[in-house]
């Protein structure tokens, strides 16, 4: 409000001088408002205690990484859905991305042995080997190709989410906490570059199941952080997903993998429901946008799974199914099945022979 419009609402003598008391009810009107504070960020694991033990735990060898990663993908170059393996590529990409893919496994490992025995051994060394990483400023460099990308999203997601698991122990000096959240955040920034420039030429990654998976790496970073900008740019994944949901509960993108759609169905929808549970834990219903779109997107998946028919008459080719029902399929479903009570998906999860998913941080919210 400038000094006019002040004038006007009071009168030009009440403004001009100080000897008239301004009624508190005007004053209130020409003062400005302030928004009280923000509240910080949280994950679905806090506020859940884990009552700490000494129960033992074997902790491997701290690992380093290096910041630059160069690996590159695994489906045959003259394959246009990227559903057809190449072996040798797989060799090649297995021997290039394995050695940093088991470092974030055993940070995993250990966070969730945390979260179900309470061993404080478990949770000082994920801690740790967070830790080396953040001072390395591991996968934080030049990465050499698209699959790159994937890999340091995958991997510093799951390692996020891990620390997330483990923060409210108080292990970590305020000094460690601040370096394990600026190397998040330089890693973070590199993703959200990648695929705001991905999504400005139109290349498909910017709207399909790897844009999901980057936003899980950036709601566990941006929660770590306290970052509101980082955790905004992930909630925006999940309705760049549940937008595109059919009708029927068909993803084009990911139906366009040939006899891999049902695959990647399942594992696009591991991403958007633990990006929902992040919108839970700080207050957005993000399970109500797009008009419950999501829903279809869970019941289409899960009766591929009982009945692949849909998605063989929709792609024209067989689909790959598992033989047996675990984390890879149904890792998501536990935090959705107490939401959203489902008897078929209940039974799988009952079932199952794991419920852990590496590039989700390993066991979900309430396992």
């Amino acid at each position: 409000m400038n000094t006019v419009q002040f004038r006007d609402l009071i009168g030009d003598r009440y403004a001009r001088t100080s000897r008239y008391v301004i009624f508190p009810a005007l004053l209130a009107a020409a003062l400005p408002v302030f928004a009280a504070p923000a509240q910080p960020l949280r994950s679905p694991w806090d506020g859940k205690p884990v009552t700490i033990t000494d129960a033992d735990f074997a902790c491997p060898a701290i690992a380093h990484i290096a910041p630059d990663l160069v690996t590159d993908g695994f489906y045959r170059l003259d394959d246009p859905t990227h559903s057809i393996i190449d072996p040798v590529r797989q060799e090649a990409y297995r021997k290039s991305s394995d050695g940093v893919k088991s470092v974030g496994m055993a940070i995993v490992k250990a966070a969730d042995d945390y979260r179900t025995t309470g061993s404080r051994k478990a949770a000082q060394c994920a801690m740790a080997q967070i830790l080396t990483l953040a001072q390395d400023h591991s996968l934080a460099g030049k990465m050499s190709s698209n699959q790159a990308y994937y890999v340091q999203g995958w991997v510093v997601g799951a390692i996020a989410v891990a620390y997330l698991k483990i923060r409210e122990t108080g292990i970590a000096t305020p000094q460690q906490t601040e370096t394990i959240s600026d190397w998040m955040q330089s890693v973070g920034k590199q993703t959200i570059g990648y695929y705001d420039a991905h999504k400005r030429v139109g290349h498909g990654d910017s709207q399909n199941n790897h844009l999901y998976w980057a936003g899980v790496e950036l709601a566990a970073i941006g929660v770590a952080a306290n970052n509101r900008k980082d955790f905004d740019w992930a909630m925006s994944t999940y309705d760049n997903g549940v937008d595109q949901i059919q009708p029927d509960g068909a993803l084009p993108l990911e139906m366009a993998r040939g006899g891999r759609a049902l695959h990647y169905h399942l594992y696009a929808l591991a991403p958007l429901v633990l990006l929902a549970e992040f919108g839970e834990t700080n207050h957005l219903d993000l399970y109500a946008h797009a008009n419950g779109a999501i829903h279809r997107l869970v019941n289409f998946s899960v009766g591929g799974l009982q009945d692949p028919g849909p998605f063989v008459k929709a792609t024209g080719v067989q689909q790959e199914i598992p033989k047996t029902i675990n984390g890879d399929q149904i890792g998501w479903a536990p935090p959705y099945a107490q939401r959203f009570p489902n008897p078929a998906l209940e039974r799988m999860i009952k079932s199952a022979t794991n419920l852990s998913v590496y590039y989700l941080g390993g066991l979900p919210p309430g396992a």
